[in-house]
């Protein structure tokens, strides 16, 4: 591939207030794009040579009298001023809704235009707003704010997501300006949270207090406002131009204006993003080794902290390259692992994550969205041509990468030492929904002990910095809405969550996401249920589990191609099935079947775990044995079988319930974990049974 390269220029039209633009003479392609990794290869749609761009004015090429091929989100961004129109002037009108551009801007602002696809006729449209948390981290003030703003003037329930912010859904047009000034005053934002740009950047929760941690969580800050927008557009729309900016260090500072290797688009309102910001959305996740509760691999850059042998942090390998979305039935798009790009000196990450910016800001296609996240530039290139043009932007090279230890999946759930004599609480919230009971309870104990929280990237919420005296009364509280914990600190689980749960994830789907092709959220809690049953049937014990993801559609919110077991919809009530994940998510999943419809699951779900359970090895988990087996071999058995060979059951006492009064206090509870006064006991004794076995001796709460 022959490629030119330009600069940026600055062009202001004073006959229309509302274009300002730029023009970047970008990437020109004299060859049809094919995509090749490892040994597939993949042919995407021939595009004419252009020249590809960065920023708006349009510059003929040199070899065509013809425009270059642009989507339209490229030219509603061109004529936006900076995301501002017509937004600005939509969001006044009387409608319940806004125009196609409006609707593409405002995702720049941290939000979507939604309709209940559950109801027929006229559509009801509303908003889904998402918050900005660099590490999850959400101060007690904006928790207690967004509690109130759900009740107000949204659905009465809080969403935590895979990337680690709020979702609050069913915000009407009319009270949209209201809650995000309400955020914005009240220490949080939105901007960035969606759109062509960095999205909220990842990092462990845990609130730990070592060298690491804290400079992992530090780092994503910095990252985080580096990437920020500057030009002003999300204040002047929601509170009319009045800026509620925190002061920055010197270095993010030093960093955004540096333009020693032609990053920066020169006196512009945008030195990074230009007027066009990026070709789709950019995903960053910062961690230290062996903690993968950011599944690190899946972002467009993934940092990971490398310290001396005294636990200095020194500086970062960078991973390039991760992304989960797709498209069904078009094989040229696919999810994909981060790739190792190299090391940088901590000194430095700033601007090598500035120089990755900037070449997928210049040279990720414009064309055509479904191929414009980074990893299809990097399947183009390959990863050396992609580390070659990285270091012209960053002048530098980049050195070897460090070795990494193994890594590890992190919940941080239960009772944990902070490290500064506080404590931290981790706490499971089935997929990210917090509602009723449980969220009138988070607030009583967040508001009374006025605690700090973090969002993990597996949707569980922590409590930070609780006194050692606070814990029983806590204890206490959470244990009497059903958020049950363990009583010892060294457990990581809370008790009475099925450990399947523990694991999965799904994303909201219906009835609010316009590209849901099924049920996920509303779901999974049937299918798990399901699940559960085969493990019986089959005979898995309670404590093996599988890390299982749905999602409604294709492109994988929830993160489905790293699970073990992931359900992609794929039709209506029927999903595409992925195996072979791998507890720690390292490994990607892989397409084993397609349209399953969701009341055939248990034709697929029981020869796969029955053979796992005869035929795995020492300590193999689901995913692993199922890559190691090979595909055509389970489909095969999926093809023959004809069900579990049943042995007479033995006869026990199932009796449970000496009185009434303890069947009534354990209905209660099962009730607010939608299980059945039954199933909760017998899950109680399970773990009782299982600690007693591993020789634990320890007090049910």
């Amino acid at each position: 591939m022959t490629t030119s390269f330009g600069s940026a220029t600055s062009t202001v039209i004073p006959n229309d207030p509302k274009i300002r633009m730029q023009s970047f003479t970008g990437l020109k392609s004299l060859h049809s794009i094919a995509l090749a990794r490892n040994h597939r290869v993949f042919s995407l749609p021939f595009s004419a040579p252009s020249v590809i761009r960065a920023v708006s004015t349009p510059v003929k090429p040199e070899t065509s009298t013809t425009e270059p091929k642009r989507s339209k989100v490229e030219i509603f961004k061109e004529q936006s001023n900076f995301i501002r129109y017509p937004l600005n002037e939509e969001i006044l009108t009387d409608t319940p809704n806004i125009n196609e551009a409006a609707t593409q801007l405002i995702k720049f602002h941290g939000s979507y235009q939604q309709y209940n696809r559950d109801e027929r006729g006229t559509r009801s449209y509303s908003f889904m707003l998402r918050t900005k948390n660099p590490g999850g981290k959400v101060p007690n003030q904006l928790y207690l704010t967004m509690d109130d703003l759900a009740d107000q003037f949204g659905i009465g329930t809080l969403r935590l997501t895979t990337r680690q912010t709020f979702q609050l859904h069913g915000v009407l047009k009319k009270n949209l300006k209201t809650v995000m000034s309400t955020i914005i005053k009240n220490m949080g934002s939105t901007l960035g949270a969606c759109g062509d740009l960095n999205r909220n950047v990842l990092a462990p929760a845990a609130p730990l207090m070592t060298k690491e941690y804290l400079f992992a969580q530090e780092t994503a800050d910095n990252i985080a406002a580096l990437l920020t927008p500057q030009s002003g557009f999300y204040y002047d729309v929601w509170v009319d131009g009045e800026r509620f900016m925190t002061s920055e260090p010197p270095e993010v500072v030093k960093a955004r204006n540096d333009n020693s290797h032609k990053t920066n688009f020169p006196d512009s309102p945008e030195p990074i993003y230009g007027t066009q910001f990026l070709p789709r959305k950019f995903k960053i996740a910062v961690t230290v080794p062996t903690d993968n509760s950011v599944d690190i691999l899946t972002n467009d850059i993934g940092v990971v902290v490398v310290s001396d042998d005294n636990g200095e942090p020194q500086g970062f390998n960078i991973y390039v390259g991760g992304g989960m979305g797709r498209t069904h039935r078009m094989e040229a798009t696919f999810p994909w692992l981060g790739e190792p790009l190299g090391y940088v000196p901590k000194e430095d990450i700033l601007y090598a994550i500035k120089a990755i910016v900037a070449t997928q800001r210049d040279h990720g296609r414009r064309d055509d969205r479904r191929y414009s996240r980074m990893k299809y530039l990097i399947s183009t290139w390959g990863i050396e041509k992609f580390k070659t043009i990285v270091e012209q932007y960053y002048g530098k090279k980049f050195e070897p990468f460090r070795e990494l230890p193994e890594w590890e999946f992190k919940s941080y759930l239960g009772w944990h030492e902070q490290g500064d004599g506080a404590l931290f609480c981790g706490l499971h919230v089935d997929n990210g929904r917090v509602g009723g009971k449980m969220k009138k309870t988070l607030r009583e104990v967040i508001e009374k002990y006025n605690l700090n929280v973090r969002i993990t990237p597996n949707q569980n919420i922590i409590l930070c910095d609780i006194r050692s005296a606070w814990r029983r009364p806590i204890t206490t509280v959470l244990a009497q809405a059903g958020l049950l914990l363990t009583a010892s600190c060294s457990e990581q689980h809370p008790k009475y969550v099925d450990p399947l749960n523990l694991t999965a994830m799904a994303c909201p789907a219906f009835p609010l996401c316009p590209l849901a092709i099924t049920e996920a959220e509303r779901g999974i809690p049937d299918i798990l249920k399901r699940v559960r049953s085969v493990f019986e049937k089959v005979g898995l014990k309670y404590n093996d589990s599988v890390v299982i993801r749905i999602t409604g559609c294709p492109n994988g919110c929830a993160r489905p191609y790293m699970a073990e077991l992931g359900l992609v919809g794929d039709g209506p009530n029927s999903y595409q099935i992925w195996l072979g994940g791998t507890p720690n998510q390292t490994q990607l999943a892989r397409s084993f079947m397609d349209k399953v419809k969701v009341q055939d699951l248990e034709n697929v779900f029981e020869p796969l775990f029955y053979y796992w359970k005869q035929k795995r090895q020492p300590k193999e988990s689901f995913g692993d044995f199922t890559a190691r087996i090979g595909f055509e071999k389970l489909k095969e058995l999926v093809d023959k079988w004809e069900g579990v060979v049943q042995t007479p059951p033995a006869r026990y006492n199932l009796k449970l319930f000496a009185d009434k009064e303890t069947y009534e206090a354990m209905d209660e509870l099962a009730k607010l974990q939608n299980k059945s006064a039954y199933q909760l006991a017998i899950e109680v004794i399970r773990n009782f049974v299982a600690s007693q076995q591993n020789g634990k001796s320890e007090r049910v709460i």
